[in-house]
């Protein structure tokens, strides 16, 4: 089969280019002497894990147990997961996958370093967890050095836990200042800093300027998106997803209507315009969505698509209009060659 022979709206990965972004990271972050710990978010297949572990990855990052559930069972033995876990039945679920993965995760607060105590004080093996920081994200983490080290301490002592490093999201300009203050408190203590984990595609290009960082976090640099190319780390030639879909509708000269709405491209605009970027009409905007249109604006275009053409859509936020879709076509040329389960799609627990 074809790319032509596929029904629309479907989501497409060109395998060269992904393996090409895949090579190219891990390439830098080697170079520059960073360990390389991808997140499996934009993508959830194991399939590519295993592909980023086999380039030199240290292993992957999982934002949700569910997902680390998914990539432990298909092979991924050393799991991140940067998230504040609270509760017995994702404790208990943890617990199981500490049984047979080396796992780690990360807290910022007193309360969710008591429950991964509580919880772990009698397991054969301490549970590695880092202390999140907030270096200028505005999320999650720790305020300020001082609340770091205090959070550091409790982890060091409490039965069960194993402090292991400093992570934060993204990297900024405070990064290194907050982490190496940190470290410097806490070596007074006599407490090591294993590792400092940083992150953030929209600055991966920059990740061997901050000193302080040892790890590097990144998952939309395996498909790309617009915002990719709008910030400057990608171009549209190093685009790997993109969503193919059919002009069904030309209802006035310059309106066009494709099978593709917010249950394909997502509300999500990732801080850009419109809803993505159309290959072979780059001057159309994709002003709005519906749950199963998309509506594009041709006013500036010098030619307008017939209804039934295909066109091609890079989205905004690859991530997001990934875990739309059961699975993805890989494409090498217009060549199928395979289909890819999207396993961990909707594991959001």
């Amino acid at each position: 089969m074809n790319r032509s022979d596929l029904d629309t709206p479907v989501a497409v990965v060109d395998l060269d280019r992904m393996e090409a972004n895949i090579a190219g990271l891990q390439s830098y972050l080697s170079e520059h002497g960073i360990a390389n710990r991808p997140h499996i978010k934009t993508h959830k297949s194991p399939f590519i894990a295993h592909k980023q572990l086999a380039a030199g990855a240290i292993g992957i990052t999982c934002q949700k147990l569910g997902e680390a559930e998914v990539m432990a069972q298909a092979g991924c033995a050393d799991i991140f997961l940067p998230y504040n876990l609270i509760g017995s039945q994702k404790l208990d679920r943890l617990a199981a996958l500490a049984h047979y993965i080396t796992i780690s995760v990360t807290a910022d607060s007193p309360e969710v370093i008591d429950g991964l105590a509580d919880r772990f004080s009698n397991e054969p093996a301490p549970l590695t967890v880092l202390v999140e920081c907030d270096t200028g994200g505005g999320r999650c983490g720790a305020q300020s050095p001082e609340t770091a080290v205090l959070l550091a301490r409790q982890i060091a002592m409490a039965p069960g836990l194993h402090f292991g490093g400093l992570m934060t999201y993204p990297c900024s300009d405070a990064t290194d200042p907050f982490m190496a203050e940190t470290k410097a408190l806490l070596a007074a203590d006599g407490v090591a800093v294993e590792r400092v984990s940083g992150g953030g595609c929209p600055k991966m290009w920059q990740a061997h300027t901050w000193r302080e960082v040892t790890e590097y976090r990144v998952g939309t640099s395996i498909y790309g998106d617009r915002k990719c190319v709008q910030v400057g780390v990608m171009t549209y030639n190093q685009c790997a997803l993109s969503v193919i879909v059919t002009v069904v509708s030309r209802p006035t000269a310059d309106r066009v209507i494709v099978d593709a709405g917010s249950k394909t491209l997502t509300s999500d605009t990732n801080g850009l315009d419109g809803h993505g970027y159309i290959v072979e009409y780059p001057e159309a905007q994709i002003y709005g969505l519906s749950e199963e249109h998309g509506h594009v604006d041709f006013s500036g275009c010098d030619a307008r698509p017939a209804i039934g053409e295909r066109v091609t859509i890079i989205p905004n936020h690859c991530c997001t209009v990934s875990n739309m879709f059961d699975e993805v076509v890989g494409v090498r040329g217009d060549r199928i060659e395979m289909r890819l389960l999207i396993a961990a799609r909707g594991r959001l627990r």
